[in-house]
């Protein structure tokens, strides 16, 4: 991998390039070239991008930031000169006394243009994303974040089983139940896992989030689905405190909600952190003052965090003494139901065109 400031003088070139081409061009087919050319998935600013884990976490803030501007500053070129195409060509060629034709047009889903927005904030930050199986362990999904089996905590979660979970029923010593749970699998309750996985395979420091899917035996109503999405956050290095934990999230939702928006910390308790805390923005219905909505409080409830608990580092073989970290999970449809004011999960999934041309 290059250096930073080699990357930079890339990037910068890459933009130059791009520019010239995209104003020279004189048709909708060429454009799309250069739309491939530049952002498609093998141009060069993709794979810088999709590289950035190999840089170092300064390097990778500085570089991921610029990379990201350059992109989206091309995105906006290349819709851009797209209108203008148009506007030109139907001058051309369009006999304005006939009737017109509206034309659907796909749209972005609100979940994975909330996904993506969540992923640029923390990429800018120096944050890697990374996916792990949806078809996991019950080792990976329970007991290496402290969640042993019998553990009360696994009530928390109505879990779907791949293979039988019979072993709970047996009667096994402690140890001989957690060696057992490896072979245990499930679709996973939560994108904790990623966050051991990532800690088995890597060294500190370590800074991710992974966004993915989740499954729990909920019933569909307006506010539960068996399917979700949930962004796992997780940094790990020497001297990381809870005011990290803190400055990190808030700065998160301010950026998700809007600067005015007040964010507050209560006590709670997870198995994989210690001290835990569920974290609440000011409602952004009633700005505070209290409504149905929030229940009258003026909060609502948007993520839970802590800081990671001694026994998940001990279990990945990382030093205790020596590193520590905090970990966050908020649901994807949670945030996107607040920000977008959707009233009912259901609509995520039901692919209803009227509902997601709004985006």
């Amino acid at each position: 991998m290059s250096s930073a400031e080699e990357i930079l003088n890339e990037i910068e070139t890459i933009q130059k390039e791009a520019l010239r081409a995209i104003e020279g061009a004189g048709s909708k087919e060429e454009l799309e070239k250069l739309r491939v050319s530049y952002l498609g998935r093998k141009a060069r600013l993709t794979f810088i991008l999709r590289s950035l884990k190999d840089l170092s976490p300064e390097d990778r803030r500085l570089v991921g930031s610029r990379a990201n501007e350059v992109k989206a500053k091309l995105e906006e070129l290349l819709r851009s000169k797209e209108e203008e195409l148009s506007k030109k060509h139907a001058r051309e060629v369009i006999d304005f006394s006939l009737p017109g034709k509206k034309f659907p047009r796909g749209r972005e889903h609100p979940l994975q243009k909330l996904i993506e927005e969540i992923s640029y904030f923390f990429v800018g930050l120096g944050y890697e994303v990374v996916s792990g199986p949806e078809a996991e362990l019950d080792y990976y999904n329970f007991t290496a974040l402290n969640i042993p089996p019998y553990h009360p905590a696994r009530s928390m979660h109505d879990t779907f089983y791949l293979t039988p979970e019979t072993l709970f029923e047996l009667d096994l010593s402690e140890a001989e139940l957690r060696e057992a749970t490896r072979n245990i699998a499930l679709l996973r309750t939560h994108t904790s896992p990623v966050q051991i996985r990532t800690m088995l395979r890597k060294k500190p420091p370590v800074f991710i989030i992974a966004p993915g899917k989740c499954y729990r035996k909920d019933i569909p109503d307006a506010t539960h689905s068996p399917v979700f999405h949930q962004i796992e956050g997780l940094a790990v290095a020497e001297g990381i405190t809870f005011a990290d934990l803190k400055g990190t999230l808030e700065s998160f939702l301010k950026y998700l909600f809007g600067d005015e928006t007040k964010v507050q910390f209560r006590a709670s308790y997870f198995p994989f952190t210690e001290p835990s805390a569920e974290v609440d923005v000011s409602c952004i219905i009633c700005g505070g003052r209290g409504c149905r909505v929030c229940k009258d409080s003026g909060w609502l409830e948007v993520l839970g965090a802590g800081m990671v608990h001694p026994a998940v580092l001990e279990e990945v073989g990382y030093d205790s003494e020596k590193y520590t970290g905090f970990a966050f999970g908020m649901g994807v449809e949670r945030l996107a139901m607040l920000k977008y004011r959707i009233p009912d999960i259901r609509l995520f999934l039901e692919n209803n065109i009227q509902f997601l041309e709004q985006f």
